[in-house]
């Protein structure tokens, strides 16, 4: 996660768009006064998103750490792909 003040975005916005974009990194933007900013690449935000649409159920989310539970147990599955 990256840090910055208003200024130093703005001296050298180039730079810190091209961090965020190439190593997946999270920029928050200082502006003073409770009103930061936050920049990250579309496709962190799209993870994001698709993250907390999974566990926005319960039931969803119970699945999801059954199947983490098993996988971590050995309980796993492996099929092979019909190919035609």
């Amino acid at each position: 996660m990256l840090v910055a003040n208003i200024s130093d975005f703005r001296k050298d916005i180039k730079s810190y768009f091209d961090k965020v974009a190439k190593n997946f990194e999270t920029l928050i933007i200082n502006r003073g006064k409770n009103e930061n900013i936050v920049i990250m690449s579309l496709e962190e935000y799209n993870s994001l998103i698709a993250t907390n649409y999974e566990l926005s159920s319960r039931k969803n989310e119970m699945r999801l750490d059954s199947a983490i539970e098993k996988l971590k147990n050995g309980e796993s599955l492996t099929r092979d792909l019909i190919e035609e």
